[in-house]
């Protein structure tokens, strides 16, 4: 047979639209677009027709239809999609940073369904601040006089210096003038927000004197900044918040500090060492400290100003606010992860993060002798086993802190490590794993009890399509 039988061979769009998947597909997305990706792979056909050999092509005609199916489905998929994280990196920058508890996202969603007083005082009958449904919580918890939120910490860095130094220096030691993730810099963002960069100090030490020789009448604010994402050691030296406190009130001038991670929490209590927390920084004379929803908080994206009112209230009304306000789903989330920290025990219940830095090693063993147990009943292709592991805070927060664990490992019976890593990352329900020593490693710190069997299941479905 020459290549133009097998053209001829290719079934006219008509037909193609009548199979009963592709119709079902028609309902589910619309006939317009299920129409423009078969054209399209149809076009892809008749190209390899032309590139291929006698039986390669006799093979993709077979299976057209099939194909056909998995092509437009694979299109036309959400493409945000729920992830299985086997890393054992509890803030998985990639993979969304801290997942929401039920009550969380109980909130969210009762914030987007029908309408809502977002911003409309129920009491007075008249229009209301958006903000007004969280501040009174975030006060209450953190102990502040004030409080706003935007969509993230940098921008909330930007609105704080916009706000209150446009156009004056903002004083900071040059081993604060970090990068955080996606190569945003905080020169950048400073110069963003009209404020003029003070460098003072060097990398490793950067004395109170330094700060204080460098004050000028034009000068606008102190701003510390929490290098959260790397370590310093050595013949290292930076000022602390009360020295810059001390120097503020001398001199008038606001002291601010951008913690980068939301900890409300001593990390003690979990095995890890110390890191400031929003409060002790507060307490010790910050007028503002700035921080994100999304790490240790718990809580959805957002970055969050709290300190002394009358800043707070320069910020409320600035233009910026309303480009970098958060909207109601975020307002919803983030109001109810501060409910939950009223009481820390229900908080380390109901907050993922929380909850997973609170699980023991024992347990953390039990979910895994589970789990292998779970693969080994259903025949996985592999040897399965339990073993000691290693997880991280992740999202630039005590980079270099290592936390026990308990993993799951898999030495794959046909396929290499990577090949394996590759396949799970391609299920319906894809689980980021991870490769080393020879073996496939599923952390248990990052997998919830809940989902141990529906992962198991998922996996050896996925072997035996």
């Amino acid at each position: 047979m020459n290549k133009n039988e097998y053209y001829r061979q290719i079934p006219k769009m008509d037909e193609i639209l009548e199979d009963k998947e592709i119709r079902l597909l028609c309902e589910e997305y619309g006939r317009g677009l299920v129409l423009e990706i078969a054209r399209a792979k149809l076009d892809e056909l008749r190209a390899f027709i032309s590139d291929h050999e006698v039986w390669q092509i006799q093979q993709e005609l077979d299976f057209l239809y099939s194909r056909l199916v998995d092509a437009i489905s694979q299109e036309l998929v959400f493409p945000l999609r729920k992830v299985y994280n086997g890393t054992g990196i509890i803030l998985h920058t990639n993979l969304g940073r801290a997942p929401l508890g039920e009550r969380q996202q109980e909130a969210a969603i009762g914030a987007m369904q029908g309408y809502s007083n977002l911003e409309y005082d129920l009491n007075m009958g008249s229009r209301g601040k958006r903000w007004e449904h969280y501040v009174k919580l975030i006060c209450k918890v953190i102990g502040c006089e004030g409080a706003i939120a935007v969509n993230n910490n940098a921008a909330a860095v930007m609105v704080m210096l916009s706000a209150l130094t446009r156009g004056k220096e903002v004083i900071v030691s040059r081993g604060e003038l970090i990068e955080i993730g996606g190569r945003f810099r905080i020169p950048e963002v400073m110069e963003q927000s009209g404020a003029l960069l003070r460098e003072v100090g060097t990398t490793n030490r950067t004395r109170i004197s330094d700060y204080e020789a460098a004050i000028n009448e034009n000068t606008g604010a102190l701003l510390k900044v929490h290098t959260s994402n790397y370590k310093i050691q050595g013949f290292a030296e930076d000022a602390s918040v009360e020295e810059l406190v001390e120097l503020g009130n001398t001199y008038h001038l606001p002291v601010l500090m951008d913690l980068g991670s939301g900890i409300l929490v001593n990390l003690e209590r979990y095995g890890l060492p110390h890191s400031p927390t929003v409060q002790e920084i507060l307490s010790s004379g910050a007028d503002l400290v700035c921080f994100s929803g999304d790490k240790l908080l718990g809580g959805p994206q957002a970055g969050i100003i709290a300190g002394k009112q009358t800043y707070i209230q320069r910020m409320e009304n600035h233009p910026l606010m309303r480009a970098v306000r958060l909207d109601k789903c975020t307002i919803g989330a983030l109001t109810e992860t501060f409910r939950q920290y009223l009481d820390l025990g229900r908080a380390q219940q109901n907050i993922p993060v929380l909850k997973m830095l609170s699980k023991t090693r024992e347990q953390l063993k039990a979910q895994a002798v589970s789990m292998a147990g779970l693969l080994s009943d259903m025949e996985f292709p592999g040897i399965i086993q339990t073993e000691c592991s290693v997880s991280m805070l992740g999202g630039g927060t005590l980079p270099c802190e290592e936390i026990p664990s308990y993993a799951v490992t898999i030495i794959p019976h046909r396929e290499s490590e990577e090949e394996m890593v590759e396949k799970l990352r391609k299920l319906d329900i894809p689980l980021i794993a991870y490769v080393k020593n020879g073996k496939v490693w599923i952390d248990m710190r990052t997998i919830q009890e809940t989902e141990v069997f529906d992962l198991a299941e998922e996996m050896v479905a996925g072997w035996r399509k």
